[in-house]
């Protein structure tokens, strides 16, 4: 169950009990979102510049990983589960927060060339993602990435898109931010596309802590979506694979018979 909300002081004053090794590391992120929050009021130019600062230390721990071995986990975890629940080699794919091809790098290799699109809002981490092409020989692909500054999503094309996926973006987003996605999505999926996104799930009151980790209501983020025309439903069986995160997948509905 997740149910607790990490922004209660109670909650804050537990965790530090528990685990005062990493009262110094929350110190410097509550100091560091203090002064972004200043510099840039705007999310989306905010979290870049986290992810800026983050990759600055670690590319791979400005993902979420923090070895190796867990960057290949998780990017296999991801690509498992699509793969297994309808991901074919003849589809295109949109990769919203591909970072640094964490999964990407496996979609690209698995997907027919030309066929993997990845977006994301920072300079930084693409140009990670760049060295992960090279580092892994996928040239010959022909993936395509691109700087975004929003999920307008507008220089798509309509219609394009059989698998949507974005891991841990909503994760560390407001709910404006995934209306806005829900909102122009459907334009560039095919019509029984579908778009898997990993969210940090609560059953209690919805909130954030600091201007990086927001905590949703499964129903919330399914209403939402329903609200633009798209079919969403939890995927139960995600929560078997142990990820902390949850899961959903949104379909673009078929047209009337």
């Amino acid at each position: 169950m997740h149910s607790k909300d990490r922004s209660a002081l109670s909650f804050k004053i537990g965790y530090a009990l528990r685990h005062p090794g990493r009262v110094a590391g929350y110190a410097k992120r509550l100091s560091r979102d203090a002064r972004l929050r200043r510099q840039h009021p705007d999310h989306v130019s905010y979290y870049r510049a986290v992810m800026r600062s983050d990759a600055a230390r670690n590319e791979e721990g400005a993902v979420g990983s923090h070895t190796h071995e867990s960057w290949l986990e998780i990017g296999q975890l991801q690509f498992d589960y699509a793969t297994a629940h309808g991901l074919k080699p003849e589809m295109r794919m949109l990769e919203i927060g591909c970072g640094n091809l964490r999964a990407g790098r496996l979609f690209i290799d698995y997907l027919e060339p030309g066929s993997y699109y990845g977006v994301d809002i920072s300079p930084d981490i693409l140009l990670s993602a760049q060295r992960t092409i090279s580092e892994h020989g996928l040239r010959d692909k022909l993936p395509y990435l691109t700087l975004i500054a929003d999920l307008r999503l507008e220089f798509l094309p309509s219609e394009h898109f059989d698998f949507v996926h974005a891991h841990s973006v909503f994760s560390h987003s407001p709910i404006e931010v995934i209306d806005e996605c829900f909102a122009h999505v459907g334009r560039v999926m095919t019509a029984g596309a579908f778009f898997d996104f990993t969210f940090d799930r609560t059953e209690g009151a919805e909130h954030q802590v600091l201007r990086e980790d927001f905590y949703y209501r499964t129903e919330t983020l399914i209403d939402l979506a329903r609200k633009h025309g798209l079919d969403a439903a939890f995927a139960d069986d995600w929560e078997a694979t142990g990820h902390a995160q949850s899961k959903i997948r949104v379909t673009r509905p078929l047209p009337p018979a």
